[in-house]
């Protein structure tokens, strides 16, 4: 009995590491929706493959995409001066966004943060089959946020 019960909590501890890698083994895997949670405001985010076989994240959703005024918030602190009056809930986070089979993972580019306004290298896996794990750094500093998958 005792051999059956260890049989079992074996199956179950390893499996969940072999599916998270087994998620992380196709790129197209990261196509969705996502829920991201920053500071306590909640934004969605579709990732979706551009015809040149990268994938981009845009924002299609926010909380709160109005300003004290009643009118849309703006992408104010983009450092790309043209892309200031962006909407909030049409701002793309990562363009050209490449799988890496080897690693099983995403990257080779950035991800810009509208909060702050900063761009980071971006690196993305999954964390588990609903959870992505976006980390983004500078110079070696870098900050891990997780988003979850919207389930359709």
């Amino acid at each position: 009995m005792k051999k059956i019960i260890f049989t079992l909590v074996c199956a179950v501890l390893f499996s969940v590491p072999a599916f998270a890698q087994d998620i992380n083994s196709r790129g197209d895997n990261i196509i969705g929706e996502y829920l991201s949670i920053k500071d306590g405001s909640k934004s969605k985010i579709r990732i979706s493959k551009a015809s040149n076989g990268t994938y981009t994240a845009q924002v299609f959703w926010v909380e709160n995409p109005l300003d004290k005024n009643g009118n849309k918030r703006k992408d104010v602190k983009n450092p790309n001066k043209s892309l200031r009056n962006v909407d909030v809930d049409k701002i793309v986070l990562i363009k050209g966004l490449k799988y890496d089979a080897d690693d099983k993972e995403w990257g080779d580019t950035d991800i810009y943060d509208p909060t702050g306004g900063k761009i980071y290298s971006v690196d993305i896996k999954f964390k588990d089959s609903k959870t992505l794990e976006v980390y983004g750094n500078i110079w070696g500093i870098g900050k891990t946020v997780y988003w979850t998958r919207i389930e359709e």
